[in-house]
């Protein structure tokens, strides 16, 4: 059966689950270690603390001040409450300390009111005597006053027993200590450390516990083969949630783990240097697909590898992601997720595993929680909610995106919503789900939305903000905030690159389908495939209806450019055009409205006359033909990013004197340039300065006021004369230091 998945939820993503009570944000340790200290305090326990730190795993280890009178210490009771995985060591004389067993008995009662996790170690102790209280382990139980713990014995029985059932580590005497704590980091460090790049999976997680035992039970772990094992189903259903749960349950019994998101539309060679780099922890380039096939037969034989390729969409993608099942060594496992069969059953996977729509019951349960936050609706909202559970026909992410959208609606209207919903076909019902959302956002958010589906599906929300806030008047956060509160995307938060921005390959769909519906090519708001940017341009069919530009480029192909390519776009705020596209022409026209200019390899030599954008904030123009960018003087006055990098033909530059707010000057590898402008020298709000590579530089201004100035690059600016090259270092430094690529420091503070 389906679930709920993450509103909006992409076919790709990535944290710990939000169902699962083990979420990594809630603990102050890692690890609490359990032990009777006058059996392993000095040695083996010393040891597994030491080593655990080492690894970084942050653990409590009690000390004896905290154990003193009858009962265990608050604080004491704090650690192990605030424990992610309690490690109990069974020495000897463990039962003869009524602190040790009531420290057991609470660790068991974390175990099932928290989900934490309790792994036994059986230190010079038999498993078997531990849950009988037999042999010398239970002389040293016996040795408890049995008539004054009375209550407790019980008690403490009970958990000894239950504790030593569980799954956990047996040290046999002719074993190497060193080599049996090795082991024990290792298989915590997989469960623990790397459990903070866990992937974020379901707010509700409705039904999933069962589909991830019936994936789990197709994948058969604890066999020692390569197995392949499909997951099927139509797009919304919450194939990529399964195959998140399903990766945070079983990652830790694998050496390596890898899990490639929205293969459907990444580049294959990106795709196989990710695969490379997360197995083998090497930053391995690969500058083809077939090389990159070539390491992956190659090099991964003998790892045991966890795989998930998620939103397969053709047989290449698997062809050239796993060749043959033994590219990868005995006991791995590769589960693929995919909306069309045919492609499992091409690369013949051992099973597969169908996803089902939603009954009733958990459909009917899912959308209260979304549109309540409750499991039942009030009693006059009955047959609303039915009605509404009827027109998602079952598919998690509608049910979804329709609860949160009557979030707190009226019952008028819930009727005006629901009686929009209705039509004859059931994918054009649930497009109009979907589209209720949407048509609900103010206008200025529905250009946001727009532009995410179009462009930025993907990208770091740190790189999105500021090109909406330039392109509109509203702060982007709380924009964005107000799109994840409709369910119509979500942030995935990761390790040290801050968020992205997702949402459902159906939600971007949607969104992409409501600009096609605007016109033709030329008549549309946004343009982003390459063919229409292309036919646009080189046929001058564009309209001042177009607000923005995004265009990748295609193996071979050029953009030939015109005078009057642009001439009709008036209205144009954004424009990005990455490294991979080639242009040709000269243009006379760019749209004064222009917010965000990004422009890589150019084809122009210099800007048209009447270029004068006044809300333009980043010109982004590396590696462009360029020789100058414009004559005389013009007013940015909001601009604060110009990025030059590699202009090679560059030979001036203008004045700067109408940019007083620039705070980023790019121009590395401006090799014909000769001399900075004098107005450069008064950019009193510049942060970044950058001429490493500029060979033929003689001048700089002779005045310098660069009051904000933190970066400054003049590696190879070898033809400048020192004392010119002095006083702009003794003129900077308020702040940092500049290094010469000499080696030399110049001068600053650390």
């Amino acid at each position: 059966m389906a679930f709920l998945i993450n509103a909006a939820a992409s076919s790709s993503s990535s944290s710990l689950p939000r169902s699962s009570t083990d979420n990594q944000n809630h603990y102050t340790y890692q690890v609490f270690l359990s032990f009777r200290g006058e059996d392993t305090r000095s040695h083996f326990t010393d040891h597994l603390y030491t080593a655990l730190c080492d690894r970084g795993i942050e653990t409590f280890r009690d000390a004896d001040k905290l154990r003193r009178g009858e009962e265990i210490s608050a604080a004491l009771l704090k650690a192990i409450e605030g424990s992610r995985v309690s490690v109990i060591v069974f020495s000897q004389n463990y039962a003869s300390s009524r602190w040790c067993l009531d420290e057991l008995v609470k660790i068991l009662e974390c175990r099932k009111s928290k989900g934490q996790e309790v792994i036994p170690v059986f230190y010079k102790v038999d498993p078997s005597h531990v849950r009988h209280q037999t042999g010398a382990f239970g002389d040293a139980f016996a040795t408890l006053d049995q008539c004054k713990y009375k209550d407790r014995v019980g008690i403490w029985r009970e958990a000894l027993s239950d504790a030593a059932n569980l799954s956990g580590w047996t040290y046999e005497e002719d074993r190497s200590e060193a080599e049996f704590i090795k082991m024990i980091v290792g298989d915590l460090s997989a469960r623990v450390v790397n459990s903070s790049y866990d992937l974020d999976v379901a707010k509700h997680p409705i039904g999933l516990e069962s589909c991830v035992q019936d994936v789990n039970s197709l994948l058969k772990v604890k066999e020692n083969i390569v197995r392949m094992v499909g997951i099927w189903g139509t797009g919304g259903i919450g194939k990529t949630t399964i195959a998140k749960a399903v990766f945070n349950s079983i990652r830790h019994k694998f050496e390596c783990c890898c899990f490639l998101t929205d293969v459907r539309s990444k580049d294959l060679a990106q795709l196989q240097e990710t695969l490379l780099s997360d197995i083998l922890n090497s930053s391995l380039k690969v500058s083809s697909v077939d090389q990159g096939v070539s390491f992956i037969k190659t090099r991964m034989r003998h790892k045991k590898v966890l795989l998930i390729l998620d939103d397969v969409s053709d047989s290449s993608q698997l062809d050239k992601l796993v060749p043959f099942p033994n590219c990868f060594g005995l006991g791995s496992r590769i589960l693929i997720t995919t909306r069309d069969k045919r492609w499992l059953i091409t690369h013949e996977v051992d099973e597969v595993y169908e996803v089902k729509m939603l009954n009733d019951h958990l459909a009917l349960e899912l959308f209260n929680l979304h549109a309540f936050r409750r499991n039942k609706p009030p009693s006059n909202y009955l047959e609303l909610t039915r009605r509404a559970v009827h027109y998602a026909q079952g598919l998690p992410l509608a049910l979804i995106v329709l609860g949160s959208h009557l979030f707190c609606k009226s019952r008028d209207e819930w009727e005006a919503t629901l009686d929009g919903c209705k039509g004859e076909d059931p994918h054009i019902e649930i497009i109009n789900v979907l589209k209720i959302s949407y048509d609900a956002l103010g206008v200025d958010l529905k250009r946001y939305f727009l532009d995410i589906a179009c462009f930025f599906k993907g990208k770091y929300v740190d790189n999105v903000k500021p090109v909406l806030e330039a392109c509109y008047n509203l702060k982007s956060l709380t924009s964005i905030a107000q799109l994840q509160q409709k369910a119509l995307i979500r942030i995935d938060y990761e390790t040290f690159k801050g968020g992205r921005i997702w949402m459902h390959d159906l939600i971007e769909e949607m969104g992409k389908q409501i600009v096609r519906q605007e016109g033709e090519s030329g008549e549309r708001s946004r343009l982003w495939n390459y063919d229409d940017v292309d036919y646009v341009l080189t046929d001058n069919i564009g309209t001042n209806k177009i607000k923005g530009i995004q265009v990748e480029g295609q193996l071979g192909k050029t953009i030939c450019l015109n005078a009057k390519s642009f001439s009709e776009m008036k209205n144009l705020r954004y424009f990005f055009s990455s490294d991979s596209v080639h242009y040709s022409g000269n243009i006379d026209y760019l749209s004064n409205d222009l917010r965000w200019l990004n422009w890589s390899g150019c084809s122009i030599q210099f800007f048209p006359s009447n270029f004068h954008p006044r809300k333009l904030v980043a010109l982004n123009i590396p590696y462009s033909r360029f020789i100058r960018l414009w004559e005389g003087l013009k007013n940015f006055p909001v601009l604060t990013s110009m990025d030059l990098r590699g202009c090679r033909f560059l030979t001036e530059l203008p004045n700067f004197t109408g940019i007083p707010n620039l705070k980023e000057l790019n121009l590395y590898g401006c090799e014909s340039l000769v001399e900075v402008h004098q107005s450069v020298g008064s950019l009193h709000k510049l942060v970044t300065l950058n001429l490493e590579g500029c060979y033929n530089l003689v001048k700089l201004p002779s005045e310098i006021s660069l009051k904000s100035l933190l970066a400054l690059d003049l590696s190879d600016c070898t033809r400048c004369l020192a004392p010119v090259l002095l006083q702009l270092v003794n003129s900077l430094f308020s702040a940092r230091a500049c290094q010469h690529r000499s080696g030399a420091v110049v001068g600053g503070v650390p």
